[in-house]
């Protein structure tokens, strides 16, 4: 005769209740981060995929900022950048940086003379292991105040749409400065006369445990020289690689480090709003570049180069974007190191 089938006594039952609830969480979890519960929330899989230009974006490179080239050098901290950050870097010292000159294009074949945006990657080591990583531009502002701002600035760039970037520009009223610089501002001839900005904020901790809210540039030791877009495209696709190649091999190029502290109320969390030229300002050390590299063979091409990455004493601030980015960098690592083969380590162009 068949037995009734017994209940789980409590304790199983609790166990397998809290296994399911563990389980289905985690797959949630999961699920939300995802976005497949909220697909209308900005993941970093949607912000790099924004990026993709009609054709798509060429295998092996980075999603964004794709063209670019090494180079290597050192940091040179003249100790003055102690009296807001207890971070080693800022410590009298000479200390290695590596980094790239980049321009901010998914196209790692653009002519050098249609992108406006110039980039600079940057990474310091430090003696005890610790490392300071940093992406600037050139622009004196960002041109979104909100990372899903930016996100609807890269559809709307790529739409097919006639009317698209003008019912942005409505919406975001914030992008009128950034419009005016893109059209208006003056263009050079060279990676190396270009001022590189942070425009994001950052917190330094001093060594009493007093925070200060900055940003910083590097200000080039090179004399800018104003050239038209123009005349920047006669000398070829390449022109800004092939500039910088043979300025650094006649001799090293040095910036200045720059860092500016907010005043109380200062916007910390919106890199569209720049600060009044009144903020104090420390000039903490100096860039110089003593060697560029191309970037399929050069120590570059590997890194990525968080900004969320920094040495004790430096933090990120309310800024959103520094998480952002950080979390849209790994994704496009992933894929970049995925896609290895398609981008070999063996240059096919000539060295620099």
């Amino acid at each position: 005769m068949l037995q009734p089938r017994r209940s789980p006594p409590p304790s199983l039952l609790g166990f397998l209740v809290f296994l399911i609830v563990l389980v289905g969480g985690g797959a949630a979890t999961f699920a939300y981060t995802a976005g497949w519960l909220t697909p209308e929330r900005l993941t970093p899989v949607r912000m790099v995929a924004a990026f993709g230009p009609p054709g798509g974006v060429p295998l092996g490179h980075r999603k964004n900022h794709a063209k670019g080239i090494c180079f290597t050098g050192v940091f040179e901290a003249n100790g003055a950048g102690s009296a807001l950050s207890r971070a080693q870097v800022f410590a009298a010292g000479q200390y290695t940086a590596l980094g790239r000159f980049n321009l901010g294009t998914p196209n790692p074949d653009a002519p050098d003379a249609t992108v406006r945006v110039r980039g600079m990657a940057l990474r310091i080591s430090l003696p005890d292991g610790q490392e300071w990583r940093a992406a600037m531009i050139n622009a004196p502002i960002f041109p979104v105040s909100t990372p899903q701002g930016f996100y609807e600035l890269l559809k709307a760039g790529g739409s097919k749409a006639p009317d698209a970037m003008k019912t942005f520009i409505a919406a975001h009223p914030e992008f009128g400065p950034f419009g005016e610089w893109a059209t208006k501002g003056p263009w050079t001839g060279s990676y190396a006369e270009e001022r590189y900005n942070s425009l994001n904020s950052f917190i330094f901790t001093d060594a009493s445990g007093a925070d200060h809210a900055v940003r910083w540039s590097l200000l080039p030791a090179a004399q800018p020289v104003p050239i038209s877009p123009e005349d920047l495209a006669k000398g070829g696709p390449d022109v800004l690689e092939q500039e910088i190649a043979k300025r650094v091999a006649s001799g090293p190029q040095r910036w200045t480090l720059v860092v500016t502290s907010a005043n109380p109320g200062d916007p910390t969390a919106d890199p569209t709003k720049a600060w009044p030229a009144d903020r104090p300002t420390v000039t903490v050390g100096t860039l110089i570049v003593q060697k560029i590299e191309a970037e399929a063979d050069g120590p570059c091409r590997d890194i990525n180069f968080d900004p969320t990455v920094l040495p004790a004493g430096i933090r990120t601030s309310d800024d959103p974007f520094p998480a952002a980015r950080s979390a849209a960098y790994a994704r496009s690592y992933d894929l970049r190191t995925a896609e290895a083969k398609d981008y070999p380590r063996t240059a096919t162009d000539a060295q620099p």
